[in-house]
């Protein structure tokens, strides 16, 4: 009886880590090129609030911190530097101009702590 409890208890332990280890919690993300551990790792070893996570579909993808104090400011500071004006927001998505070009950038909450930023490739141009 006392190997089988061993045996279960063991199995239980196996099994959290490996739960725990491929972020089967976190909700799916909208890419396909990284795995959910792989975009907090990205984000958990940058000193930024914000980091890039993939180039996939005509797009940048990048995850950002978020708390109430500086919500979604992290996008509009990187566009800045870029020389990019913020205009305005529709919903998830963030309007911006430089020169006579438009640019939206659009968001999705990915949890309560973490949101996923979608820019065109040609942002930087």
């Amino acid at each position: 009886m006392k190997k089988w409890i061993l045996l279960g208890a063991m199995m239980v332990i196996i099994l959290g880590v490996v739960v725990y280890n491929t972020k089967f919690f976190y909700p799916p993300l909208p890419i396909d090129s990284v795995s959910k551990k792989e975009v907090l790792e990205t984000l958990n070893d940058s000193s930024k609030d914000m980091a890039k996570i993939a180039k996939e579909d005509d797009y940048e993808w990048y995850i950002a911190r978020m708390d109430q104090s500086n919500r979604f400011e992290s996008v509009k500071q990187m566009l800045s530097q870029k020389e990019w004006d913020y205009k305005t927001q529709e919903g998830s998505g963030y309007f911006f101009e430089k020169n006579d070009r438009k640019l939206v950038v659009y968001t999705q909450m990915w949890t309560g702590k973490y949101v996923i930023v979608s820019i065109p490739n040609d942002w930087k141009d």
